[in-house]
């Protein structure tokens, strides 16, 4: 979630990578929380004064990773600038459990 269409963009740049699919992403609350009801993604980055997006991402998915551009309560870690998102969501552990 980004707080305009432009820096939306650029947040869906600075994010590719090759091990996760990016969603459409959202410049407004409801259109977040619409996305994660359907996608459940394992991960939510969120840039911009959206505090209120992030308690209630914590509180429906509590194993969802959040990344924020700020000090969030619920946030799982802080990326300093948007190029830090990326490796931020690949530190993230792989879903799923040991195969046996």
């Amino acid at each position: 979630m980004a707080t305009d269409e432009d820096a939306l963009l650029r947040l869906r740049h600075a994010s590719i990578g090759a091990g996760w699919e990016l969603v459409a992403g959202a410049t407004d609350l409801r259109g977040a929380l619409d996305q994660l009801d359907v996608e459940r993604p394992h991960a939510l980055v969120v840039f911009g004064p959206f505090a209120e997006l992030v308690t209630l991402a914590a509180e429906r998915f509590p194993g969802m990773r959040i990344i924020t551009d700020r000090d969030t309560p619920g946030a799982s870690v802080v990326a300093t600038s948007v190029e830090d998102v990326r490796e931020l969501l690949a530190e993230q552990p792989r879903p799923g459990g040991p195969v046996r």
